[in-house]
């Protein structure tokens, strides 16, 4: 027979574990906003943080520990304890008037004796823990009293313990009902629970608090909150996301950041974009062996052998059913399947992503970075053939490899924006990498204020307000006529529809004949994401 024991939960059971994945989505959200893997997780610690598939909100160092302040100001709302040891005062008072009574009667009133007990009960001591030690040596006359004194001997250490905290807090208990000298110690023995417990929260060191002890005292989810919280990283390590004494996120993370952006980007271009996109024009066709149709004339020769044999197989079966077939089988034109193809051209594509200090504002940037993780996705698992790269420009611009893409942020305190810079090494990078079909998506929210002149860098503030930065203009168009002449389009994405970035686009799409939208950063993916599958559509001319 089979048997089956109960008992609480203790906060360690599987069955509450984190799900490292969904985890790991959290610390992506995190670091899009430019929060490195140790700092998202820190935040996740501190702030707390929701999953889907969990019944419950996962409770942060903050949550936790005014949970735990407001469980003690609650009891010195509720207690006063002015009066606590009031009943132990009463208990020796009157133990102590009996032994004097048996010393009156067999020593009298003036004995050696007696004195020394008179000067021992009337001493001036403030604390009762005091007075009792007093007479720890006294040997007494009175026999019950004697017991009865051994029992608060027993007691000195809790009520040593009771009077300091009372001394340190007895003023802050101001509630309508007074508390016995029991019920002040299991509220001090609680509190000074309560605040070891947030001692060990404000210091990070989780391992040293008792899942159970927190559950006693605020609750199943403060302690699967606590379990979580301790086992946050440890999960994400033995799933193999993190890495390295610092955390780091590991390569299979950012794969899986980047399949999360690309499904987020899908998801809103389902949402947003119904519907089939076709194209009239072909590049080079790439066959699928799993999919089959019957030949048709004009048809490329493309024959599936073993679904043509099959054709002919079957059909000679039908023709003389029960009969041997004949040797050789005989072919006909109906007989023949040809592989259908994909139609794509190999592209080479570099992402200008504005990096300026203006991009944190309104959730740009974290919009930006997550259409660079999920097209860098989209193309290394879909596309593989084709070339992508992510070139970040604010001052300066630079290539950002796909290990840096989950961690980079914007450049804080930098304003100016550098997009001739982003396009030489964009044109480098497609010079590397030639295709039929190179292609600059540009991702800004500005118009150009750095330019390099004769291998100068130079920043130019717009000529007043809502004017231009004339000459980073100038020399950002000058390279836009230089990349344009290489057969490079250029497609831009505003993410500002200010008169100065407007004017600045419209004179560089006049340049290239590229195409510019002007979105917000919730709509960037789905544009950017049709946009790079329409382009990679396109015949190689």
């Amino acid at each position: 027979m089979k048997t089956a024991i109960y008992s609480r939960w203790d906060g360690t059971q599987q069955a509450f574990s984190l799900d490292a994945e969904r985890a790991l989505e959290k610390v992506s959200e995190l670091m899009l906003e430019g929060l490195s893997a140790a700092e998202a997780l820190e935040w996740m610690r501190r702030a707390g943080f929701e999953l889907a598939g969990l019944d419950m909100r996962v409770m942060g160092v903050e949550e936790l520990l005014s949970e735990l302040q407001d469980e003690i100001r609650a009891l010195e709302r509720e207690l006063r304890m002015d009066r606590a040891t009031d009943s132990l005062r009463e208990r020796l008072d009157a133990l102590l008037a009996r032994e004097q009574q048996a010393l009156r009667e067999r020593h009298g009133f003036e004995s050696a004796r007696m004195n020394d007990f008179q000067s021992r009960r009337h001493a001036d001591d403030a604390r009762l823990s005091d007075r009792i030690e007093r007479f720890r040596d006294w040997e007494f006359e009175d026999e019950e009293a004697g017991r009865e004194f051994a029992e608060l001997l027993e007691e000195q250490e809790r009520l040593r313990a009771l009077e300091e905290f009372l001394a340190q807090r007895g003023a802050r208990f101001r509630g309508p009902r007074s508390a016995s000298y029991e019920e002040a110690q299991q509220v001090r023995e609680r509190i000074e629970a309560l605040e070891r417990l947030a001692r060990a929260l404000r210091e990070g060191d989780f391992e040293q608090i008792s899942p159970e002890e927190l559950r006693e005292l605020l609750g199943d989810d403060a302690a699967r909150s606590l379990v979580i919280l301790r086992d946050l990283e440890g999960d994400l390590r033995r799933a193999g996301y993190l890495r390295g004494a610092d955390p780091q996120l590991t390569p299979r993370a950012i794969r899986r950041i980047g399949a999360h952006a690309l499904a987020q980007v899908y998801a809103a271009l389902q949402q947003d974009r119904p519907g089939t996109h076709e194209v009239d024009a072909r590049g080079a066709s790439l066959p699928r062996p799993d999919e089959t149709r019957p030949f048709e004339f004009g048809d490329p020769l493309d024959v599936d052998p073993v679904r043509t044999l099959l054709a002919a197989v079957k059909r000679e079966a039908l023709a003389a059913p029960g009969q041997p077939l004949a040797r050789p089988i005989r072919m006909r034109v109906e007989d023949f399947a040809v592989r259908e193809r994909d139609h794509a051209s190999i592209t080479t594509t570099v992402l200008l992503l504005d990096m300026s200090w203006s991009m944190s504002w309104a959730g740009r940037f974290p919009a930006a970075k997550r259409v660079a993780l999920a097209l860098d996705h989209l193309v290394r698992t879909k596309y593989p053939r084709d070339h992508f790269f992510v070139v970040g420009f604010s001052t300066r611009a630079r290539e950002l490899l796909p290990q840096q893409l989950p961690e980079v942020s914007w450049d804080m305190g930098d304003p100016f924006t550098n997009l001739q810079e982003g396009l030489m090494i964009a044109e480098r990078l497609i010079a590397k990498h030639p295709s039929a079909s190179p292609q600059i998506l540009v991702v800004t929210d500005g118009q150009p204020t750095a330019y390099f002149r004769n291998q100068e860098l130079r920043v130019e503030w717009p000529m007043g307000f809502g004017g231009v930065s004339p000459h980073a203009v100038a020399e950002t168009l000058k390279q836009v006529r230089r990349v344009t002449r290489q057969g490079v389009t250029i497609n831009t994405f505003m993410l500002d529809d200010s008169p100065e970035l407007v004017g600045f686009v419209e004179r560089m799409t006049e340049v290239n004949r590229g195409r510019a939208f002007f979105t917000s950063p919730e709509k960037l993916g789905s544009f950017l994401l049709v946009d790079y599958l329409r382009g990679r559509r396109k015949r190689a001319s």
